[in-house]
């Protein structure tokens, strides 16, 4: 799990929301799991990007109509309901359908997870990473480009790459049969976060994208 303050006035133990109004829209990012269901019943993985207590946007497969109803299960947060304002190929934002109640303790758990982050009480990472036995992959660009690339380590959330080249950050890729994003560079590769994550006990070191 990974999640940052979206303010920039954090300091000491000050929670970061210091006012009912500011509760509401404060967003918060962080990186939780999910699946979420459309009005046609269809489920799919997703991934939270940052969430308020009015609203979250979601990493998905999924392609929601804006004005479409949607629910979403997060870990650690529970179920919403809400309708789809924003949409992209990779993901979407959605209103959040909530009491005053749920909006704050929704808000409470916002503040507990940013402010945890704040006190660096928890650096750990969120899957464990393994070298699988097959590291050649063929890598493919939305612009058509192809290359053999090699794998460094995978988890069930993300691969590291070894590649003479490096896609933008945020550009979306294929390596082997799946899907991810480019979320950052280091030497001499790239890091990928897939877009619908493996079952944690699904990867190991014979694990082929």
């Amino acid at each position: 799990m990974s999640l940052h303050p979206t303010t920039e006035s954090f300091s000491g133990y000050l929670p970061i929301f210091t006012s009912s109004e500011r509760r509401r829209f404060q967003r918060v990012h962080i990186d939780l799991f999910g699946r979420s269901v459309l009005e046609s019943k269809a489920e799919h993985h997703c991934r939270t990007i940052d969430i308020s207590p009015g609203g979250m946007r979601l990493m998905s497969t999924a392609m929601p109509q804006i004005g479409e109803n949607v629910t979403v299960y997060i870990d650690a947060l529970g179920r919403f309901h809400g309708r789809v304002v924003r949409a992209a190929p990779d993901s979407f934002s959605m209103t959040i359908n909530a009491s005053p109640e749920k909006r704050e303790m929704l808000a409470d758990k916002l503040t507990w997870f940013a402010n945890r982050i704040a006190l660096n009480l928890s650096d750990q990472r969120r899957h464990e990473r393994i070298e699988p036995f097959q590291k050649f992959a063929l890598l493919r660009l939305d612009s058509g480009v192809e290359l053999i690339v090699k794998i460094r380590d995978l988890s069930a959330s993300g691969v590291g790459v070894d590649s003479i080249f490096s896609p933008p950050v945020g550009e979306r890729v294929s390596i082997g049969k799946t899907y991810g994003k480019v979320v950052r560079h280091f030497e001499g590769g790239f890091a990928a976060e897939f877009l619908t994550p493996f079952p944690e006990h699904a990867i190991d070191e014979t694990t082929r994208l």
